[in-house]
């Protein structure tokens, strides 16, 4: 596993290299002078001097990419100019309530989705398999921006059993019931296209693995379906659907920053947004960069589990 990681670290460098270099040059690409942005058109030259100084933007472009760089990787990120207050601070506050979000999001897709493959696979009832391809076709087709109007409208205002947004009065924290109230709903909306992809990829992974002569040896000498399943063909089919795994969590992250913003989630989503509306370029710079770096750290993550469960991979590099 260590060999396989060392071979796979290059790469992911040089992913975040490049990431690095493109952010830097598309905030510089956006039209308007960013201390002119930030400080209005009437500021005094003196005062867009300094500010142009503090945001790094004096000296020729490599100098400044490499002095945003050696801050970053000194986790120096600055402060922010709309939103007030230091980036680090503001990113590890709202990283925290981004990670509870997506945590439970996954934690339902995940369930979802198993239920939905073991119970297709196993089952084998045509009508079940209608009812799961159309949960699936809907959950991929419909966007969040659609789904959370009308978790809102069905489960907060017309039965108002969860809240409709937001966070308790304490905070995200401070009381771990009333958390869980107004976490219901972003969750839900967050992990239904996640749960609808990956319950399509794990349905489609155990059907190709029951066509495997192991299981037609193992039904020949009567062993139960539903034994066959759970205990030799789900694990043989979860090397597969890792890697849409990995792809999945990159959408679910992303996905966060709407439903941040419909339920009021305080989280990276809605300091992005705000960021982003205020035109706070080094706090869009920092978060840009942070979600590539989560990006690669997941899908790097996905590969050694892939690898764990599957040795042709770590072995040999490839899974075929």
């Amino acid at each position: 596993m260590v060999r396989y990681l060392i071979r796979r670290l290059p790469s992911a460098l040089a992913v975040l290299a490049l990431a690095s270099v493109l952010i830097f040059l598309l905030i510089r690409l956006v039209p308007g002078d960013p201390a002119t942005t930030l400080a209005g058109p009437g500021a005094p030259p003196q005062a867009l001097a300094e500010l142009r100084s503090e945001l790094g933007l004096e000296g020729s472009l490599p100098s400044q990419y490499l002095s945003w760089v050696g801050s970053v990787v000194t986790l120096d990120f600055g402060r922010s100019f709309v939103i007030g207050g230091d980036i680090g601070t503001l990113i590890a506050e709202g990283l925290g309530n981004t990670l509870v979000l997506a945590g439970a999001a996954l934690a339902i897709a995940l369930v979802l989705s198993l239920l939905a493959g073991l119970a297709a696979v196993i089952l084998d009832s045509r009508w079940l398999n209608a009812v799961l391809a159309a949960f699936s076709t809907a959950g991929l087709a419909l966007p969040t921006f659609v789904t959370g109007p009308v978790l809102i409208l069905v489960l907060a205002v017309l039965l108002p059993v969860f809240p409709a947004g937001g966070t308790p009065p304490g905070g995200p924290f401070e009381e771990p019931g009333a958390t869980l109230e107004f976490l219901i709903l972003p969750a839900i909306c967050l992990g239904l296209p996640v749960a609808a992809a990956l319950s399509r990829f794990l349905t489609e992974s155990l059907r190709t693995q029951m066509r495997q002569p192991y299981v037609m040896t193992a039904r020949a000498l009567g062993i139960p379906r539903r034994r066959i399943v759970v205990t030799q063909v789900l694990r043989n089919a979860l090397p597969a659907a890792m890697t849409a795994l990995g792809i999945q969590v990159g959408y679910l992250l992303g996905g966060a920053v709407l439903v941040e913003t419909i339920f009021a989630w305080p989280g990276l989503g809605q300091l992005i947004a705000k960021a982003i509306g205020g035109r706070d370029y080094p706090l869009v710079q920092v978060l840009l960069l942070l979600s590539v770096v989560v990006f690669v750290a997941i899908q790097l993550a996905t590969d050694l589990i892939h690898a764990y469960l599957d040795p042709r991979v770590r072995l040999g590099g490839r899974s075929g």
